[in-house]
């Protein structure tokens, strides 16, 4: 079975490209970050025209997540338990969603930006993976054999060789010392990041950013990352970075990250 994670920024501005690849690809299961459309707007019709399932969770034009899986979904969940809330008034925001496909326990997440240091979003951003690593955490207690995937838009690089310059990154979000022990706090919990052990190495990047030839000159970083519980993790044989659909015309500014898995 294969399993991808793909921040599509605009499912609406991406549809044909996001369609093409599906197509092409063969992926089972598909979790998306940055859909920006809410689920009445979401293109079922256009997923299910390929034989895939669709789930959402999305309010507005911002953030946004969903899972399209021709393997089954079931059990689908909006938000993870404790999951912070965000704005005036606080309300929970699109960022999570879980659903069982072919047997794997995927959940689309789409981690807070963080914006600056000094911005209370970036303490949203901890708190929202500190309850993430509670939620992953009682999971795990709770069925030590599921299979979970925890997959998706971190906004963290995890290591200096994840970014293009890490003095460029220095005093800036996504590379602190709080950021990256709130990601490392995952695999305390018991999880394994596969897309690096699978497929380690410098300058293996997910995002470039539009402005200043950022891709032509591989400036990227790596922040599309996925989280396996045990049982998953040693049932991922193989990752791959679907570098060239950062290419051509309006493609998104991440590229899928792909995970194959030997499930029965």
């Amino acid at each position: 079975m294969r399993v991808a994670t793909w921040n599509v920024n605009s499912i609406r501005s991406r549809l044909d490209r996001v369609l093409d690849w599906v197509a092409r690809s063969g992926v089972d299961v598909l979790a998306m970050q940055e859909t920006k459309v809410k689920d009445e707007a979401f293109p079922h019709e256009a997923f299910g025209a390929l034989g895939y399932e669709v789930a959402t969770f999305g309010f507005s034009q911002w953030n946004g997540v969903a899972i399209a899986s021709r393997v089954g979904l079931g059990d689908v969940v909006r938000t993870f338990p404790g999951q912070p809330a965000w704005g005036d008034p606080p309300a929970v925001e699109a960022r999570a969603l879980g659903a069982t496909c072919g047997g794997v326990r995927v959940w689309s997440l789409y981690v807070p930006n963080g914006r600056e240091i000094a911005d209370p979003h970036y303490e949203y951003k901890l708190a929202w993976l500190a309850a993430l690593r509670q939620a992953a955490g009682d999971w795990l207690h709770d069925e030590p054999t599921a299979k979970i995937a925890l997959v998706g838009d971190w906004n963290i690089a995890p290591l200096d060789t994840d970014v293009w310059d890490p003095a460029f990154f220095a005093g800036r979000t996504h590379v602190t010392p709080a950021e990256r022990d709130a990601f490392a706090a995952i695999a305390d919990a018991g999880f394994t990041e596969v897309s690096r052990a699978h497929l380690p190495g410098e300058h293996v990047y997910t995002y470039w950013d539009y402005q200043q030839l950022r891709f032509p000159r591989n400036e990227g970083m790596r922040i599309d990352l996925t989280y396996a519980s045990p049982a998953l993790a040693a049932a991922v044989t193989g990752v791959t970075i679907e570098r060239n659909e950062r290419k051509g015309a309006q493609p998104s500014d991440h590229v899928p990250v792909v995970l194959q898995v030997d499930v029965p």
